[in-house]
């Protein structure tokens, strides 16, 4: 092979290993959001409809602000199998490249290196570890008058999943 393809070839399978190095710690992050959302229904019923929502989806109450109308609720986050498997495949998948390379660069390493495929599952271990947390959703519930009808604006302050699904739920539409 020419002598500048392999040491390219390296340099581009680093950065990639590096991407991907990123990719995994990013799996963990905390995607906290802040959402109005616009619903047709009187503030008690809302209300209600949001703490026994939250509750079927095991969060609790931990806090009411009677004055500003504000709940918040704790709940424990269980992390995905899935993702936690799909992160070690993938850290498997980029370890193994890696070792390619290097075992055509330093062919007296290629064994060691390969080796380093037994470490992959520390990468889903890493996700599983960080994920399983203690979430916290903010709801504050007020009444907005128009003209013709009364509706309710909620502001939410969750996660984007838990935002995204409370919204097609509760038939919730994004506020102005």
């Amino acid at each position: 092979m020419d002598t500048a393809i392999l040491p390219s070839t390296f340099l581009l399978t680093l950065l990639l290993s590096v991407g991907l190095f990123f990719f995994i710690r990013a799996s963990t992050k905390d995607r906290t959001e802040i959402a109005q959302l616009v619903s047709d229904r009187d503030e008690a019923l809302l209300m209600s409809q949001l703490k026994e929502y939250f509750r079927s989806r095991s969060y609790r109450v931990t806090a009411v602000d009677r004055e500003k109308n504000q709940v918040t609720f704790e709940g424990n986050v269980r992390p995905s199998w899935f993702l936690a498997i799909f992160l070690t495949l993938l850290a498997a998948t980029g370890i193994v490249c890696l070792s390619l390379v290097v075992s055509l660069l330093f062919p007296s390493l290629s064994t060691l290196v390969l080796a380093m495929v037994i470490l992959s599952p520390l990468s889903g271990l890493f996700y599983w570890k960080k994920s399983g947390r203690l979430e916290k959703v903010s709801l504050k519930v007020e009444t907005t008058q128009s003209e013709q009808t009364s509706s309710s604006k909620v502001t939410v302050v969750a996660h984007r999943d838990e935002l995204s699904e409370l919204q097609r739920n509760l038939q919730l539409k994004p506020g102005k």
